[in-house]
């Protein structure tokens, strides 16, 4: 007998008189003379087998094993460039279950833009329902929001990069001022609603970026480089090193950008450092490292008007105002592969960063005097650690998947207010320290929890899928703020200084409940609700800002979401995703218009609104054009897709009937991109346009702000273009970004980069030029 397997014994029954055989260690048996030559075989691990034995002779039997444990390798596959994929994730992915869930993945290298400029409606152009918000052609920032969450700072989304986060604190302060250039991302998972229970709590799900990482399964070194040149002295340099030797491989990239802007007073640079390390130990048990360092500087032109707007998009009355950011991401995974059904993963993660910024935060309808500037430090601190398990198990002759963990986060945030010099440059330095004009706090937050989520098929079709998630989350306030008032000549009439104490302490359990039915495998239904939660913070509560306020009495805001839709694929000729979700957030937070005590000035006031529900439709739509028209040649294809969502949001029994039925802010009702592909061998040429309708900025639907930091958004579709050629080792690329030279916003900022409407890049080109040896 060879299985190819270890095996200790295995056993022979007899069907005619039950007689038992066992086998020895080296898998063999020796038979006397039987009258019946018809036996049933059996062994730990592999499937069962009834063969007829002849009387005589050497028999060797086969048996096939129930699992295979297969070592890790790549598949370079050039054809699939020419078909289209189904673009949902996988049921099991890196210690991640996405079963019977709203879900996305993309894959960079399959699309056809510009990765140098990490333009969001092109990378998550394939994303439904995904709004975006752009205010430079630099990059160096993405804004991203679904089902009519806010997009600011992608903040209602919870941020990885290969599985940890990377937003400043996951609870205490959320905001995503880091994400990783698109050229070292090798792929994007998007996990909506029902899929928060395995990573947080959030409304809006997950994005995950999956950095490259060495797949080589011999010992080699490939160097590859990518130089952007584009309008305003753009420049992009990313280089990148791949290796392995023996049980170790590694992949480290460096990439430079910089450029003046197409605005005035807009210049910026970054710098990106990523390493990261495998030592496969065992077949069983590797080790990973990763570390990452950011830094951009970027000068902020300040906003606009809608007058000013109207009149010049280009202009920029803020020369004085700078933007910083400095990250430093360190990880540490141990895996371990217990045997074929059973993993263990246990990831170390940590923050070391700060973001700053300086200059004139007054409403844009207020001249900068050229007086001393105010400036907003903020340093983190945090380490974590998630630990999970994979068990897969058979229940009916069906396999199941078990996922359950714990997390344990320690964040430390540290804020601070003040005055600085009255100069040009960015120096980030404080006039007085030790006691600022503003304020100075630490934010401690700990978080503990625990999850699990079960996939279980009722039949080979029928499958149920539930989750629970237990929370503990403190979050605490510690330090002081000053109060100075002053007269009409600006003489300090009283100078307070208050400390404070806060802290908030909550736990809570929260379940989800999902289904598939596969009619084939390219054929599924899919249901699931999961109930999110989202924990207020200290972090803003003492921001000194003149257009933006916070209720000291904000509470949690707890809520659900839940989603129907069928996808599949017919004939590797269309692929469809269609969902329906209903979003319901209680004490929603949101923003309203409010006047100062003196009536001169208008603000933006965040507080618990009301309740709130977003119902949507989410679908994609992949045609392969040329087999649907059964054009027959090799590496030859014409692709194109249709992404079209629609939201509502209201705001729903509210105590105030200023916000009754209000439509919800940031939600735009339409979003339509489509695209079109076209490949020859090496040659490629995309086409893609973009459509977003209009939206309002507070709960109140104000459509116009003296200051503009509220009001409507305008709809506005763009249009980009790419072409692309290889020669050999070679690649030149050409792209186009908004085409036919649009003029439009979508933000109107109530501070930093603003305040005020902060205009959207006009048409850029950019050309590339890619080596690899």
């Amino acid at each position: 007998m060879d299985t190819k397997e270890t095996i200790t014994s295995f056993r022979l029954e007899s069907v005619c008189n039950s007689k038992i055989y066992k086998s020895d260690k080296y898998g063999l048996v020796c038979l006397s003379s039987d009258s019946c030559s018809y036996f049933n075989i059996s062994s730990k691990g592999f499937f069962d087998k009834t063969i007829s034995i002849p009387k005589s002779g050497t028999t060797v039997i086969f048996l096939l094993p129930q699992t295979i444990n297969l070592e890790e390798f790549s598949v370079l596959d050039s054809v699939r460039i020419y078909e289209i994929d189904k673009i949902q994730l996988r049921k099991s992915e890196k210690m991640f279950l996405y079963h019977a869930k709203k879900s996305e993945r993309i894959e960079l290298k399959k699309e056809e833009i510009n990765l140098a400029t990490n333009n969001t409606r092109q990378i998550y152009g394939k994303i439904s329902g995904l709004n975006s918000i752009q205010t430079s052609e630099s990059g160096i920032g993405t804004e991203i929001g679904v089902r009519g969450l806010s997009a600011e700072r992608s903040s209602n989304l919870n941020i990885r990069q290969n599985g940890y986060d990377i937003s400043a604190d996951a609870l205490g302060y959320p905001d995503a001022y880091y994400v990783p250039p698109a050229q070292s991302i090798e792929i994007i998972e998007s996990v909506r609603g029902a899929g928060a229970l395995q990573y947080g709590t959030q409304f809006g799900g997950m994005i995950n970026y999956r950095l490259k990482s060495c797949n080589f399964t011999k010992d080699s070194l490939v160097v590859e480089s990518s130089q952007t040149v584009g309008n305003n002295q753009f420049f992009n340099s990313y280089n990148s090193l791949t290796g392995k030797k023996g049980k170790f491989s590694f992949y480290t990239n460096f990439l430079y950008k910089g450029g003046n802007g197409w605005k005035k007073n807009s210049q910026f640079n970054s710098k990106n450092f990523y390493f990261t390390g495998t030592y496969k130990a065992t077949k069983k048990f590797s080790i990973t490292a990763d570390y990452t360092h950011y830094y951009y500087l970027a000068q902020q032109p300040g906003g606009l008007t809608d007058a000013m707007f109207e009149d010049d998009p280009s202009q920029s009355i803020r020369d004085r105002n700078w933007f910083s950011v400095s990250w430093n991401l360190p990880s540490l995974t141990f895996d371990y592969k217990i045997n074929p059904n059973l993993e263990f993963s246990s990831k170390f993660f940590g923050l070391v960063a700060n973001r700053k910024a300086l200059g004139f935060l007054g409403n844009i309808t207020r001249i900068d005097v050229l007086e001393k500037r105010e400036m907003l430090i903020d340093n983190y601190l945090n380490i974590g650690n998630e630990t999970k398990l994979v068990k897969r198990y058979t229940l009916n002759k069906n396999t199941n998947i078990l996922v359950a963990g714990v997390r344990v986060f320690k964040g430390n945030t540290q804020k601070k207010q003040g005055l600085a010099n009255d100069e040009f440059r960015p120096d980030f330095t404080y006039n007085n320290p030790k006691l600022l004009e503003g304020s100075d706090y630490l934010f401690p937050s700990l978080n503990t929890s625990f999850f699990a989520e079960n996939m279980i098929y009722l039949t080979k079709k029928l499958s149920v899928i539930a989750g629970v998630r237990g929370e503990y989350i403190s979050t605490d306030a510690q330090g002081y703020y000053r109060v100075i008032n002053t007269d009409l000549a600006g003489n300090i009439l009283t100078d307070e200084t208050f400390d404070e104490e806060k802290n908030n302490d909550r736990q809570f359990v929260l379940f989800s409940l999902g289904g598939s039915y596969e009619v084939n495998p390219d054929f599924q239904f899919f249901a699931n609700f999961s109930q999110n939660y989202r924990a207020i913070n200290f972090n803003d509560l003492r921001i000194t800002n003149a257009n933006f306020r916070v209720d000291p009495n904000l509470q949690d805001e707890t809520g659900y979401n839940a989603d129907f839709g069928i996808r599949g694929m017919w004939k590797e000729i269309l692929s469809y995703d269609v969902s329906l979700f209903y979003l319901k957030y209680n004490n929603r937070i949101g923003f309203s218009l409010k006047t100062d005590e003196n009536l001169f000035n208008v603000y933006r006031f965040r507080s618990n609104i009301s309740a709130s529900r977003n119902i949507g439709i989410e679908s994609l739509f992949q045609l392969n054009i040329l087999k649907l028209a059964k054009v027959k040649k090799k590496r030859i294809a014409l692709l194109g897709f249709v992404n079209m969502s629609f939201v509502d949001g209201r705001y729903i029994d509210s105590e105030e009937p200023a916000f009754e039925n209000k439509k919800v802010e940031f939600i735009p009702n339409y979003i339509l991109r489509t695209g079109l592909t076209f490949r020859k061998n090496t040659f490629s040429a995309s086409y893609q346009f973009n459509y977003t309708s209009s939206q309002f900025t507070d709960a109140t639907n104000s459509e116009f702000s003296s200051n503009a930091i509220s009001g409507v958004i305008p709809s506005y579709w763009i249009s980009d273009v790419s072409v692309s050629y290889g020669y050999k080792k070679f690649k030149g690329q050409l792209s186009i970004q908004n085409l036919l030279n649009q003029t439009y916003f979508n933000k109107r900022a109530v501070g930093y980069p603003g305040p005020g409407i902060i205009p959207a890049p006009p048409r850029t080109i950019y050309f590339t030029l890619s080596v690899s040896l």
